[in-house]
C-alpha cells in the first residue's frame, strides 16, 4: 500500500480559500512544509532514495572541492579562524570528503569552524553522523551565519531546489503559471495576474528574445527564482565585507536569455508528475547561474565562471586522483573509479549540464580553476 499523502489536503484547503497559488509556493510547501515537506521527513539521497549527487557518486568530488577550498585559503593568508559553509549539506557526505582531503593542509582543519544551513532535522542527524570529529553549527538559513569571520562557502545542488515562479508570455501578454484544483479535487495547472514586481524583474536579455519570436499557440515560459538572485546577494556582500569566497555548482544554464519550462519532479530515480505526490517526489528547477552571477556582482563580489563541472573537475586534478585511487584498487574498484570519474566529467553525463560559479569577496585576486566571468 503506498504512503498515505497528508500535504494533498493542506494544498486542497489552501485553493479552496485563497484561490490558485503560484509554483513558487506550491514548491516551498511541498519541499519544506514542517510536517509533510519532502526534505523535513525523509531522506532522499542514495540508490535507496529518489536520486543520487555528485558527493554520493564518488568521494573524488568531495576530495577535489575540499583542496579547492583549501587553495582559497591559501590565498587568503591562511586566516586563523574562519567558516567553512555548507548550503544544503545532504548526509554529509561532501564536507566529510572535504575535511578528510585537507587533513594534510596544515593549519586548515584548526582553522574551520564548520557550519551548515540545513532546515530537515532527518538530514541534520545524517549529517552529525557523518561529521563524527567535527563540531558543526547548523542553521535554518543564511541569515545566522557567522558575521565576524572569513566565509568559505560551498553550495553542491543547493540552488535547484529554491522556489521559482513561471511567468507565461503570449500575445496577450503576461500571465503567472499557478497550481489549481479540478471540481473533484485534483491538483491541476492554471492561471492567474502576473505581479508587476515579477514581470519588470524579466531580463532584458530574455525581454530582447521574445520580443524577437514569433507568437505561438503556448505561451513562452520564463523562469525566475528571486530567492536564489537574494542569497547569491546576500552572500556576496558577506564575502566583501567580511572576504572569502562561494562555489556554486548546480545544474542549469548560464545563457541570460533562455526561455522555457525546466520545471521536474524526481521519485525513485525517475521523472513524476511534479502534481502528482507533493511531498512525495523531488521538485527542482534549472539554475540560471547568469541571474545569479549578476546578483552577487551587484553587491560588489567578482565572478568567475560560469564554466562546466566537467572541465572544473578536470582542472582540479581528477584524472590524476582517479588514477592515484585506481593504483590502490582491485579490477572491479578500478572499473567503479573510472565509471565514476565518466559519470562526474562526461559532457553526455553531468559535466557539460552541471555548472559551476565561484565569487570572490575582499582579499582575492582571483579563484582556483575559474576564470573571470564575462556576461553575455
Amino acid at each position: 500500500m503506498s504512503e498515505p499523502n497528508g500535504l494533498l489536503p493542506v494544498l486542497a484547503d489552501r485553493i479552496r480559500r485563497e484561490g490558485p497559488i503560484s509554483v513558487a509556493d506550491y514548491m516551498a510547501l511541498a519541499l519544506g512544509h514542517p510536517q509533510f515537506g519532502y526534505y523535513m521527513s525523509r531522506e532522499p539521497f542514495g540508490r535507496s532514495g529518489d536520486f543520487i549527487t555528485a558527493p554520493e557518486i564518488s568521494q573524488m568530488f568531495g576530495e577535489l572541492i575540499g583542496l579547492w577550498a583549501a587553495q582559497v585559503w591559501l590565498d587568503l593568508s591562511s586566516p586563523g579562524q574562519f567558516a567553512l559553509v555548507e548550503l544544503g549539506p545532504g548526509r554529509g557526505t561532501l564536507m566529510a570528503d572535504m575535511l578528510r582531503s585537507t587533513a594534510r593542509v596544515h593549519g586548515f582543519g584548526a582553522a574551520a569552524q564548520i557550519h551548515l544551513v540545513e532546515m530537515s532535522p532527518a538530514l541534520r542527524a545524517r549529517q552529525k553522523a557523518a561529521l563524527p570529529d567535527a563540531t558543526p553549527h547548523w542553521h535554518d538559513g543564511i541569515d545566522t551565519l557567522p558575521g565576524n569571520l572569513p566565509l568559505l562557502i560551498i553550495a553542491n545542488e543547493f540552488f535547484d531546489a529554491l522556489p521559482i515562479h513561471q511567468l507565461l508570455h503570449g500575445p496577450a501578454g503576461w500571465r503567472e503559471r499557478a497550481v489549481d484544483l479540478t471540481p473533484d479535487g485534483t491538483l491541476c495547472w492554471g492561471s492567474q495576474p502576473a505581479p508587476q514586481a515579477l514581470v519588470a524583474s524579466v531580463s532584458p536579455a530574455r525581454s530582447a528574445a521574445l520580443a524577437a519570436s514569433h507568437p505561438a499557440a503556448a505561451p513562452a515560459i520564463v523562469e525566475l527564482c528571486p530567492a536564489g538572485a537574494a542569497i547569491s546577494h546576500e552572500l556576496a556582500g558577506r564575502l566583501v565585507r567580511q572576504s572569502g569566497a562561494a562555489l556554486f555548482i548546480d545544474y542549469g544554464y548560464a545563457d541570460a536569455a533562455a526561455v522555457g519550462d525546466s520545471f521536474q519532479a524526481l521519485a525513485a530515480h525517475r521523472f513524476a508528475d511534479p502534481l502528482a505526490e507533493p511531498g512525495h517526489a523531488d521538485l527542482t528547477a534549472h539554475v540560471d547561474f547568469a541571474a545569479l552571477a549578476e546578483a552577487a556582482t551587484s553587491a560588489g563580489a567578482v565572478a568567475y565562471g560560469i564554466g562546466t563541472q566537467g572541465g572544473f573537475l578536470q582542472a582540479l586534478g581528477l584524472e590524476t586522483r582517479a588514477t592515484q585511487l585506481m593504483a590502490r584498487a582491485d579490477e572491479a574498484g578500478r572499473r567503479a573509479i573510472a565509471e565514476a570519474a565518466t559519470r562526474l566529467a562526461d559532457v553526455q553525463q553531468m559535466g557539460h549540464l552541471f555548472k559551476v560559479l565561484g565569487l570572490a569577496g575582499s582579499g582575492l585576486k582571483a579563484l582556483p580553476a575559474l576564470t573571470l566571468y564575462r556576461p553575455g
